[in-house]
Parts: C-alpha cells; structure tokens; sequence
C-alpha cells in the first residue's frame, strides 16, 4: 500500500511487475507471491471483445461485448429496439 497524502493507493501486479523488471530476483519474487490466478468462473474470464473490459459483459448467445459496445454494434448483428 502506497499513502500519498492522506489517500492510501494499493499497487496493482502490473506496477508491481514493471518496477521490478531490471531484477531478476525481485522479479521471480513477486511472480511467485503476487501474479494473478488463472480464473474458471467470475466476470473476468470474458473481457468485452471490442474495448476489453469485464464489467457489465453481456454473454447471453455467446456475444462477449460490453453494454456499452453493444449499443453501438447491435444493429449490424440484427437485433432490433423495441418501445
């Protein structure tokens, strides 16, 4: 945890990583205890296949996209707005 100011920042796995890049030991270090789990279930496993995000993905029909994505591509898929 970083405190800047009187805000308290956590440090992500990126950060963590590119800091250490040019440390071969500190490197394998924080690959050990800090990389990411591989994932089976939960919002992660299917990033939006346009923009990659993992919040509010719809998946139903196999679609991938984000809501905010399907918007805009919806119409060329075929689906159609109803009042």
């Amino acid at each position: 945890m970083i405190v800047i100011g009187n805000r308290a920042m956590y440090m992500t796995f990126k950060n963590m990583k590119k800091q250490v890049e040019g440390k071969p030991e500190k490197l394998a270090r924080v690959m050990k205890f800090n990389a990411p789990k591989q994932r089976n279930s939960g919002r992660n496993i299917y990033p939006c296949r346009i923009c990659g995000k993992t919040e509010g993905v719809i998946n139903k029909y196999g679609l991938h996209y984000c809501r905010q994505c399907f918007r805009e591509v919806a119409k060329d898929l075929g689906f159609k707005k109803f009042n």
